[in-house]
């Protein structure tokens, strides 16, 4: 892998804002049209290709690269830098046609025709030989080309497939694992339901069975999907560091409801993170969403800065009710500045041009079909201009990560995809709610989050969070064991470390991995009904999930009442907190309503003297300090209609005025301060 530092000059110029642009769509007419529009917007980057595959090899071998030619040209004319995408996530026709075998297949073995996007097999021989084979020819066609700023490799792995083709690959991977059947047979416990294996090749990719699966082989699966998808990113990127090595390398994850690959792999591998994302929600939980997504793709990228590959400029999915909703004025650049504040060093839209047909006909555009008269595009000619006037924010902290965070939440694709298992107790120990709900809360308690882990170093926070984390290694158990004894704050959910990497129960109590820890005993869990819930001692609520839980050397902060189920005592421990070494271990053994969750969260962060990141949280008003260059910026972003005062000292960016003391912040506005540099002891003397 490149060093990164040795890429910085390529990575620092500026806020990088555009999106992606689809040229091979249009006419020339339309094509002219757009560098101009692109100027009168600000536009400085600009996606170009990724779905490009059949335009560029019409036939096998036959290749065309005149209107990809111009069109680089063109835009390096206009200023405006190329993110060049290898097409591979959607093979042309005549590929399909003559390779069916590389098509994807799902697991009840119906093989899926050719008329999408994503119509491969990654697992496939003839496709990963495509894949290199196309990605060769276009580096080399543009390996000096002085617009090309950053390989965008494929677009949003998440291509997983069944069949005879994906059976071999995985059996190859199942004998590399696990080394022999009798491990394998022991691993997977398959002398139940009489599914012990004598021959590799009784072993299939997970096809379609009567009943449950076997959840060993589940987890398995997944992990040998995600690796598949991994080898085909390090494909490409062999190839492209190769041809170009001194152009920066990236992929977009599709955050945060994807998960088909461990996002820590895939991110050791790109020289930048970056990420598409889109609101679910139209209203003050859709700030606390850009927000999460934007703390995960920081925390991916090693605290550096990341880049929004896409984000829309008007639709907000209502994925229950089927609709794209609209966002309303002003939204978008106060969601832009988010993400910029949490570390990114641009904001791209998908996409740039709203297409007449296709499958995307009606997602939000730069340029909707409205054309440039139209509220959006004058929305985001005025970001443009401003984003242009403030290149400093976007340059790489020489010093430490862009965004400096004293409380981490856990993230793990193995513990994601454990919990996916049909055989669970309960569909309310999915991973993803359970992460999301406990950075909503600590969003709304004003303080800032990384992700991290749970193989990582952990020694730089105050307080990590394990809200849900089923799987976990014996080497995983010493590391947060080690985190506490040195002083951390561990906060544990329930079911947390039930089970180890290969599914199999710890027995002597649910929770085993972290039972030394925490000072407890689980002795039984006791799942409820979606409606149901219990109230706890402090008057607070809790639902879908409680536990019989024995102290053993931790103490009761919160207790079940009468109304909860009758295997569970009233008054025994709900939320317990133990003294282990240096630091305090606390327990989560029901899953407490928001108000709840703030309370004990706000509990956990005073024992641990976490300082308040944004006081100004519960107003809509988000504080951000972002670090670039040599300088601090704080980030005023206010979400609500009413007008604030921040204290803030230096000089703001957006008006060009000194500040020293209060700086106002109307309803729906930003401001960003360059803080002035706090003196030393010996500077103050």
């Amino acid at each position: 892998m490149p060093d990164i530092e040795a890429l910085r000059p390529r990575l620092s110029s500026g806020v990088w804002f555009g999106g992606d642009y689809n040229p091979e769509q249009w006419s020339e007419d339309v094509l002219i049209e757009d560098v101009e529009l692109m100027r009168r917007a600000g536009v400085n980057t600009a996606t170009v290709g990724v779905f490009s595959w059949a335009s560029l090899e019409p036939a096998l071998g036959e290749y065309r690269f005149d209107w990809l030619d111009a069109v680089m040209d063109r835009l390096h004319e206009a200023g405006v830098r190329v993110i060049l995408a290898t097409p591979t996530a959607s093979p042309p026709p005549w590929f399909s046609r003559l390779h069916p075998e590389a098509l994807p297949v799902r697991p009840d073995g119906t093989r899926l025709s050719h008329g999408s996007r994503d119509t491969y097999n990654p697992a496939a021989a003839a496709y990963r030989e495509a894949a290199k084979r196309i990605t060769t020819v276009l580096a080399e066609r543009y390996r000096n080309h002085p617009a090309l700023a950053l390989w965008h490799i494929h677009n949003e792995y998440g291509t997983v497939s069944h069949g005879p083709v994906t059976d071999a690959a995985f059996r190859t991977w199942l004998r590399d694992r696990h080394g022999s059947l009798e491990v394998l047979n022991s691993r997977w416990n398959t002398a139940f339901w009489s599914q012990v294996y004598s021959d590799w090749d009784d072993i299939t990719a997970l096809a379609a069975t009567q009943y449950l699966p076997n959840p060993a082989q589940v987890l398995d699966f997944k992990r040998f999907s995600a690796e598949t998808l991994l080898s085909c990113l390090k494909d490409q990127l062999e190839i492209v560091r190769r041809i170009t090595p001194n152009v920066p390398t990236t992929t977009n994850f599709m955050l945060p409801t994807w998960n088909h690959y461990d996002q820590w792999a895939f991110a050791h591998e790109i020289d930048v993170v970056s990420i598409d994302h889109y609101l679910d929600d139209e209203g003050p939980e859709g700030e606390t969403h850009v927000a999460f997504a934007a703390d995960l793709a920081r925390s991916f990228n090693g605290g550096r800065p990341w880049l929004l590959m896409e984000q829309s400029t008007s639709l907000v999915y209502d994925y229950a009710g089927g609709r794209m909703l609209v966002k309303q004025p002003g939204r978008i650049r106060r969601n832009t500045y988010q993400y910029l504040a949490r570390g990114a060093m641009g904001s791209l839209f998908f996409q740039w041009r709203a297409p007449l047909v296709g499958a995307e006909f009606f997602h939000s555009a730069m340029v909707p079909h409205a054309g440039a008269d139209s509220r959006i595009f004058r929305e985001l000619s005025e970001l443009g201009a401003e984003l242009d006037l403030i290149p400093e924010i976007a340059e790489p902290p020489r010093n430490g990560p862009v965004v400096q965070a004293k409380v981490a939440i856990v993230w793990s694709a193995e513990a994601w995809w454990a919990t996916e298992t049909r055989a669970m107790p309960s569909s309310d120990i999915a991973f993803l709610p359970s992460v999301r709900a406990a950075h909503t809360a600590l969003s709304h308690l004003g303080q800032l989050v990384d992700v991290v882990s749970p193989d990582s170093d952990l020694s730089a926070y105050r307080v990590v969070l394990v809200p849900s984390l089923l799987t976990a290694t014996d080497e995983q158990q010493d590391r947060f064991s080690d985190f506490v004894r040195s002083g951390g704050h561990l906060a544990v959910w329930h079911f947390a470390g039930s089970v180890d990497e290969n599914l199999h129960v710890r027995t002597g109590g649910y929770s085993g991995a972290f039972a030394e820890v925490l000072g407890i005993r689980v002795e039984e869990h006791v799942p409820l009904r979606a409606d149901d819930s219990v109230t706890l001692s402090d008057g607070t609520r809790a639902g879908s999930w409680t536990e019989v839980v024995h102290l053993d050397g931790a103490e009761a902060v919160t207790t079940y009442t009468a109304d909860a189920h009758p295997v569970i005592s009233p008054g025994s421990p709900a939320f317990t907190r133990n003294s282990f070494g240096s630091g305090l271990a606390h327990y989560l053994s029901t899953r407490p309503d928001a108000t709840g969750l703030a309370l004990h969260l706000r509990r956990i962060l005073d024992e641990a003297e976490v300082p308040q990141d944004n006081p100004l949280a519960t107003d809509r008003v988000e504080l951000v300090r972002r670090n670039a260059g040599e300088h601090t910026y704080l980030f005023a972003i206010n979400h609500s209609d009413r007008d604030c005062a921040v204290e803030a000292h230096g000089f703001e960016l957006l008006t060009q005025t000194s500040v020293d003391g209060i700086v106002h912040v109307a309803g729906g506005d930003v401001r960003i301060v360059r803080e002035h540099p706090v003196p030393t002891p010996e500077e103050s003397n």
